[in-house]
Formats: C-alpha cells, sequence, structure tokens
C-alpha cells in the first residue's frame, strides 16, 4: 500500500508524459498491486451483499489517463486509483461501495475515502429514491443514525424541497439531496485490509445501501 501512495505522491509532483513513461513499469507494478486488492475486495464485499459477486476487476477500476478535452487542467493523469463495487459494474448506475486512495493535499479528494451509496444519479433514478424515502422515511433516517464511523454525505443539496414533493414532510432534508453517500475519510496511510475488514463488514453503512437498493 505505502508503495502505491509513493508512486501517487510522485505522479503529483511530475505529472507529464515524460516522466511516466520513464516510471511505467513502477506505474505497471503498483496497478497490478491495486488491481489484487480490489479483487480481494469483491470476494470480501460478496461476502455480505452478493449482489457483487462475479464482478471482474475491470467492471470496478478506472483508467489513470484524464480526459483533458474540455477541461482548463490538461495535466494527463489522475492522481489517485478508485474502485467502485456495484452490481453489474460501475457504469451500471446502481448504490453500490468506492475505496479511493490519494496521497494527502490538493487533488479530487484529498486523501483517502470509503464511501457507500448512490452519487449523481440519473433523475429517474433520483425521483424513485425519493418515492422510496417518502414511503419509507423512518427506515431510510435509520440507517443513516445507524451507520457508525460514516457521514452523509449533504453537499449538493437543493435548497428547497423537490418539485412534486411535500416541503412539510418529517424526512424533506433527505428529499432535497441530489446524492446519498456515506463516506468514512482517513487522513493517514492505512492498510486497506484493516479499513475494509473494520469499516465495512462490521458497520451500518451496507443497510444504508439496502435502503436505495
Amino acid at each position: 500500500m505505502e508503495d502505491i501512495i509513493r508512486f501517487l505522491e510522485q505522479l503529483r509532483r511530475h505529472n507529464n508524459r515524460e516522466w511516466f513513461e520513464a516510471n511505467k513499469l513502477w506505474y505497471r507494478d503498483v496497478k497490478a498491486r491495486f488491481d489484487g486488492l480490489v479483487a480481494r475486495l469483491i470476494d470480501a464485499i460478496a461476502a455480505f451483499d452478493p449482489s457483487v459477486a462475479g464482478l471482474a476487476v475491470k467492471d470496478c477500476t478506472y483508467r489513470i489517463y484524464r480526459d483533458t478535452r474540455f477541461s482548463p487542467n490538461k495535466e494527463p493523469y489522475k492522481t489517485h486509483f478508485g474502485a467502485y463495487f456495484c452490481p453489474r459494474g460501475k457504469k451500471s448506475g446502481y448504490a453500490g461501495y468506492y475505496f479511493h486512495v490519494e496521497p494527502q493535499g490538493d487533488g479530487l479528494i484529498g486523501g483517502h475515502l470509503l464511501s457507500a451509496g448512490l452519487y449523481m444519479p440519473e433523475p429517474n433514478v433520483l425521483k424513485s429514491v425519493r418515492d422510496e424515502i417518502l414511503d419509507n422515511g423512518e427506515r431510510f433516517a435509520a440507517a443513516v443514525r445507524g451507520a457508525s464511523g460514516f457521514s452523509l454525505n449533504a453537499e449538493n443539496r437543493l435548497k428547497r424541497a423537490p418539485a412534486g414533493f411535500p416541503s412539510d414532510s418529517p424526512y424533506v432534508e433527505y428529499l432535497k439531496l441530489r446524492t446519498s453517500i456515506w463516506k468514512s475519510s482517513s487522513t493517514t496511510v492505512l492498510c486497506c485490509r484493516r479499513i475494509w475488514s473494520k469499516a465495512l463488514p462490521a458497520s451500518s453503512a451496507r443497510r444504508c445501501l439496502s435502503s436505495l437498493c
């Protein structure tokens, strides 16, 4: 794990094609290590959430190359590794579990992250989630309260109740959410196995996820 962090730290300092090509073997080595971890995590998560059983590593991981066509930031490489575990793979639109490894400091997130839930869903999916919250709000609220070690991400919420939903609902603050994500950040370099074995299987984050699926 430490070697992965060291590589990403160096890539952040030297985010150009010349450095990357000169260190391509190092990249392949740390990518293979990360992929091996992802394979083990698929099996570990499937032990308590069978919906992710049978996923391949490529179904969960992302390319390191950035799409810079419409971005003012022309750095060619991402300076993090991430994996998203959900039914049918990362492009399915289903709620799932996300693991993010990134050196501390400036960056996409600026550190390591564990999260579970649904990120920026399509409008029809978001409406379905809101309908479920409206009908089963206490179940959702109980899942939020029970997610020990995780916090509900309230960024990018609406200022008012969404159109078609009652503003006087006792769960209106949940209805305002555009993203339903429970997250737990780490500011130190931790062993991935320790993070996942301690945080996800023993926590009620998976119950939070089940309230969305």
